[in-house]
């Protein structure tokens, strides 16, 4: 009963020093804190993880306004929001992973994030800009229907156990056994799509499944470069997405590098086959060598990996790695150089 209490002071203090926003927190504990005084000690009451108890409070308290403070990242916490006019929004946990909160050894950080360690989109980060974008926007993942997963990502443990499952957390890759039965899932905000494979269709256009936000084919696998093409109403094409197959690693290459003129740096590089195909199969021990500057850290947004954030030397995950640089004082250039035995390096100067 000393929530209300509290949260009555806890407010107060909050509108002495800061009149020009609302006031709220996130309700851990919403059935609990409903017998207490502490929504009515804030303007705006936020519900953590209890979207069943969005209709029944709003007729029981009509005055109070709702969001959702903590949420899960399946649809049907978002249908919550779009379906109840009274709330207006939700906050996700995580928007990204992080150290901490870690599960079962090895795992050294909270892996739910719509982006990873490295700040790169995960699959059910292109998921909710599906639901949340305004240009037309599309993606594939895959995985394979029976016979287990492929996938390594921890989130996605689920997929292939059951024909009906439709992942948020697919992969985009197109690598697999000749004759394999792969599940094709479309991430889309376009009212249909369609599938083709060197540009010839082997997914007939479908429409958008409001019930499950995704789009799905199931072909047997042919190597080539996999396409999903975006529709209007009317079918015209608004919108596609590539993912190829990819041949044996062949070099680095630089995916990304930060344009500002920032002390620190961060620079990207990716595994490629001989056409310059990202290859996501294959990992390698990176090694980071860096002139007029400071090698401050790698990453790979691997949960798994268990390695030191300064070594020079770290594994890929997905053929992706980080480097974050640091550039000396009144300095020239820096040159970073990025290798590993059998591939060609690639070497940035910033």
């Amino acid at each position: 009963m000393r929530l209300g209490v509290i949260a009555k002071k806890l407010a107060a203090v909050v509108r002495e020093y800061d009149r020009s926003r609302p006031v709220t927190a996130g309700l851990a504990g919403v059935a609990m804190s409903n017998e207490t005084e502490y929504p009515s000690a804030l303007d705006i009451a936020g519900y953590n993880y209890t979207e069943n108890r969005y209709t029944s409070d709003h007729k029981k308290y009509p005055n109070r306004v709702i969001f959702g403070s903590e949420n899960r990242h399946d649809l049907s916490a978002w249908k919550a929001v779009t379906d109840n006019e009274h709330i207006f929004g939700q906050f996700l946990w995580t928007g990204i992973d992080y150290l901490g909160e870690s599960g079962r050894w090895p795992s050294r950080g909270f892996y739910s994030g719509l982006l990873d360690f490295g700040g790169f989109i995960k699959p059910r980060g292109f998921f909710r800009q599906s639901l949340w974008a305004e240009n037309p926007m599309a993606y594939i993942g895959t995985y394979l229907v029976k016979g287990g997963n492929s996938s390594q990502d921890v989130l996605s443990q689920s997929e292939g156990k059951r024909e009906e499952y439709l992942s948020m957390d697919a992969w985009a890759s197109w690598n697999y056994k000749e004759g394999q039965t792969v599940r094709v899932v479309c991430y889309t905000n376009t009212p249909k799509a369609r599938l083709l494979l060197d540009n010839k269709e082997v997914g007939a256009i479908k429409e958008y499944d409001g019930k499950t936000g995704i789009i799905y084919w199931d072909l047997p696998f042919k190597p080539g470069a996999l396409k999903v093409e975006g529709l209007n109403a009317a079918g015209k094409l608004v919108t596609a997405y590539t993912v190829a197959t990819a041949g044996e690693p062949a070099a680095l290459q630089i995916i990304n590098e930060s344009k500002k003129d920032d002390q620190i740096k961060q620079v990207a590089v990716q595994i490629v086959d001989a056409k310059g195909n990202p290859v996501y199969t294959e990992d390698a021990n990176i090694t980071c060598t860096v002139s007029g500057g400071e090698l401050l850290g790698l990453e790979a947004g691997d949960n798994s990996d268990m390695g030191d954030y300064t070594d020079n030397v770290q594994k890929t995950f997905r053929g992706r790695l980080l480097a974050y640089v640091k550039k000396h004082q009144k300095s020239g250039p820096v040159k970073i150089t990025f290798s590993t035995p059998g591939l060609k390096n690639v070497v940035i100067t910033l």
